[in-house]
């Protein structure tokens, strides 16, 4: 479980904030879906809960502890990030990329390359077929793929995954979408995913978090924030056709 208690971020000395004043629970084994368009706080949340920058104020604790209190090796192998530009290394094979982050933990080479076919295998590229392969030859969307099988290699309790599917073309993210559903159906990680698309957080988000200028407007299901929303930003955000959303089961 990861709880966020009154953060803040400024990143020009308490001239402005990016964030202000975030409360945050986010459940063991959910997709928590942070909604809300450029500049609205949703990657600082993020990049915070992930130690890349650190609070102004308030606490961020991990399953009971400060954040502060878990060592950076420790955080790293807990938490696999999807970067929103894949962040492959050019001039590593796939599976090298995939294996990475075990290298860097000081697993031996065979054990590595075996724990990198098998994610492979896991997210849908036989590993037969592109663990030789570069970054280079694939496609946008295999590329996705090797980067999230990278995030899952040191077998984290969390996924952190910030816009990871918004350069691609249409068909491919629904495809995207798809995998991480099936991913979290049969891996059961905690999953926090970045997202400007409304669709996309209807989609994979059990709670949604509704970002507006650095503040956090709403938390809710789907059906919270489409019948009770709570504030103007949040109702008029939704006020869009709602014929795809409603084919949702729980919204019938």
């Amino acid at each position: 479980m990861i709880v966020l208690d009154n953060v803040s971020k400024s990143f020009d000395g308490g001239q402005s904030y990016a964030l202000c004043d975030v409360s945050l629970t986010i459940e063991e084994g959910e997709t928590f879906v942070l909604l809300g368009s450029s500049g609205s706080g949703k990657t600082t949340i993020l990049r915070l809960i992930s130690r890349l920058i650190e609070p102004t104020a308030g606490q961020i604790t991990l399953d009971g502890r400060d954040l502060n209190d878990c060592g950076v090796i420790e955080l790293r192998r807990n938490m696999g990030y999807v970067f929103q530009g894949i962040g492959l290394f050019p001039h590593m094979t796939v599976g090298q990329n995939v294996a990475i982050g075990l290298r860097l933990i000081g697993w031996p080479l065979p054990k590595r390359e075996a724990r990198a076919r098998e994610l492979l295998d896991l997210v849908g590229l036989e590993s037969d077929a592109y663990f030789a392969h570069f970054p280079n030859e694939l496609s946008g969307g295999q590329q996705q793929r090797v980067a999230v099988a990278r995030a899952l290699a040191t077998d984290p309790d969390y996924l952190l995954m910030d816009e990871p599917f918004g350069a691609l073309d249409a068909l491919t993210r629904e495809t995207l979408q798809k995998e991480v559903l099936r991913l979290k159906a049969s891996l059961g990680k905690t999953i926090v995913f970045v997202t400007h698309d409304i669709l996309e957080a209807f989609i994979l988000g059990d709670r949604i978090g509704v970002c507006n200028k650095g503040r956090l407007d709403q938390v809710g299901t789907r059906r919270e924030l489409l019948k009770t929303p709570k504030t103007d930003f949040v109702r008029a955000l939704l006020a869009r056709p709602l014929e795809q959303l409603e084919t949702f089961q729980d919204l019938k």
